[in-house]
């Protein structure tokens, strides 16, 4: 019992000392008015692995070891997956420094998902909606596996909705999507900070598990609490692999479109741009065949401290010019 007390009263300290801004976040359905976004705000790559002060009070996620988890794909020049290459064909670079210790290295082919699929309903995307609805469901359809993968559904305008939680049931799944309605402004950013922080992060693995998210949105972001940056920084927290599915139709990319791509980029996922209906459900395909041709690697990192800053990963092919790796930017080391 003396326990348990200790460990309640840390937790309502957390969450007495999170700002007003991602205290808005605990409850999504927050009416407090946003703040303003700052899309010009460098990564953590680029600041040098100096850790910025935006993101001091931003929870910090500890474990108990410095064994490092990565997903990662590897295309050829012609943008086709490769599956087939051995551990000796990669070097592991950590924040500058070689791996110490490759503790496993295979392939991802079957490891569980744990999928969150984020569709922006916003009156931005009402065009074409219904087709995006029906081309996710599919895309559920032919990803969950009953009894081994999971996946949720979060609908967002000025704040975010679950409205279907984990489950391996397609058919409820599928309730979810069709539950969703376009309507109100567009708070993007907050939407995949709570989907990492607040599904992900609390959702139990039985083992080594893959995370995913696929975000439908035009990228135009108007009323979140929290800035692109720190979004991504708690994906990466999540260890979540995030694809971006652009629902932008003026045939030209525009700055969503770039947000998007920068999100996918910083979290080792995929930026997608449909500019034609029946794009869509081809790059929902292109999704599910990447999420079952993956290498996954744990390694230990030279010279490791638990100084909570933000650690780079670079996968490098031994042939660079016939392979192309693609993995998220790095993580952020535990705090003591």
């Amino acid at each position: 019992m003396r326990k348990s007390a200790v460990v309640w009263t840390a937790l309502a300290l957390l969450s007495a000392g999170l700002p007003p801004s991602l205290q808005a976040l605990q409850n999504p359905a927050s009416s407090s008015p946003p703040a303003q976004n700052s899309l010009d705000q460098k990564s953590p790559d680029e600041k040098s692995g100096e850790q910025g002060t935006d993101n001091k009070d931003i929870p910090r996620i500890k474990v108990g070891t410095n064994e490092v988890n990565v997903v990662f794909t590897v295309t050829d020049k012609h943008g086709k997956r490769v599956v087939d290459l051995k551990q000796a064909d990669f070097r592991f670079v950590d924040d500058n420094k070689p791996a110490t210790e490759i503790r496993s290295f295979h392939a991802e082919t079957n490891l569980p998902l744990q999928v969150g699929l984020l569709i922006d309903a916003s009156n931005s995307v009402r065009d074409r909606f219904k087709f995006e609805q029906e081309s996710a469901i599919e895309f559920l359809n032919q990803t969950v596996r009953r009894r081994y993968d999971q996946a949720m559904v979060v609908g967002f305008d000025a704040t975010p909705e679950v409205t279907q939680d984990f489950t391996d049931d397609t058919e409820k799944l599928g309730h979810g999507v069709r539950g969703l309605r376009p309507g109100g402004g567009t708070a993007l950013y907050d939407a995949l900070y709570y989907a990492c922080r607040d599904k992900l992060l609390k959702q139990p693995q039985a083992g080594p598990t893959r995370r995913a998210i696929i975000l439908l949105s035009d990228g135009d972001d108007n009323l979140s609490h929290v800035t692109r940056e720190e979004a991504i920084e708690m994906a990466q927290r999540a260890e979540a692999i995030v694809y971006t599915i652009s629902t932008n139709v003026s045939g030209t990319k525009g700055s969503g479109d770039k947000v998007l791509e920068r999100i996918a980029d910083a979290t080792g996922g995929r930026a997608f741009f449909p500019f034609q209906i029946r794009d869509v459900a081809n790059a929902f395909a292109e999704i599910q065949d990447e999420l079952r041709s993956q290498y996954a690697v744990s390694y230990k990192p030279a010279d490791f401290r638990s100084d909570g800053h933000f650690r780079t990963i670079e996968i490098v092919a031994s042939d660079r010019k016939s392979f192309r790796v693609r993995a998220r930017r790095g993580y952020y080391a535990p705090a003591q």
